[in-house]
């Protein structure tokens, strides 16, 4: 872990991590004052996800954790009752990761990535939360990256989701599916693909203040605008 001075604003405390396919994630929110407890799919039930003010899926964990698909319903329960579902990048093949409730609503995974580090990023929802509850977000927030802005973006939504960021690499379409945010019952179900599980470990600020906006949304009152649809 790279050792940085982090001046970042959170809301919440006790996150719960699904392990994904070895990403760093959980430890790099332990580094700026989460209770990380990183739980096995067998485990989730609607009691048990009671204790925590969010849950959190590692990478490619529906790729890896099969019986997750049997849990799908538990964990969007959660988020009908007020919880904060962040779900990081999958893969899917042909025939989609052979579920469909993913989401609450309408949502296609696809092959989108943005491979510049440094790719230009415009703010598709300005007044959103993520962009501004409790740490607002600027252009600043997307230098320093590493190795890419981010993978396997969906390319197909419901009008529910929010697109929060659009880039692309050089000579290519804009991406607008690279976090997506959708409010579900008391709850919100976040979908993602940027990087954090390299942007994080490298202690980039940006990256750590998006990460902490995500955790804390609905937390705080606040309004949801400007939606993009896929």
């Amino acid at each position: 872990f790279k050792v940085v001075r982090l001046n970042i604003k959170k809301t919440g405390e006790n996150i719960a991590y699904v392990a994904g396919a070895g990403d760093e994630v959980p430890e790099s929110l332990r580094q700026i004052g989460y209770t990380v407890t990183v739980i096995q799919p067998e485990n989730i039930s609607s009691g048990y996800l009671k204790n925590f003010d969010a849950v959190v899926m590692g990478i490619r964990a529906y790729n890896i954790h099969e019986s997750l698909k049997f849990k799908q319903h538990i964990l969007l329960n959660y988020v009908k009752e007020g919880g904060n579902l962040i779900v990081q990048y999958n893969t899917a093949g042909r025939n989609g990761l052979g579920m469909d409730n993913l989401a609450p609503y309408l949502l296609q995974l696809s092959r989108d990535r943005v491979t510049d580090e440094n790719a230009e990023v415009t703010f598709n929802a300005p007044n959103n939360p993520l962009l501004n509850t409790p740490n607002k977000i600027s252009q600043n927030d997307f230098t320093g990256w590493v190795q890419e802005r981010g993978l396997y973006f969906p390319d197909k939504w419901g009008e529910e989701f929010t697109s929060i960021f659009s880039m692309h690499d050089k000579g290519e379409s804009k991406k607008d599916g690279s976090l997506l945010v959708a409010p579900y019952g008391k709850g919100y179900y976040i979908y993602s693909g940027l990087s954090f599980f390299r942007e994080l470990p490298a202690g980039v600020p940006g990256a750590y203040k998006i990460f902490a906006n995500m955790l804390s949304i609905g937390k705080e009152e606040s309004t949801n605008l400007n939606p993009i649809k896929g």
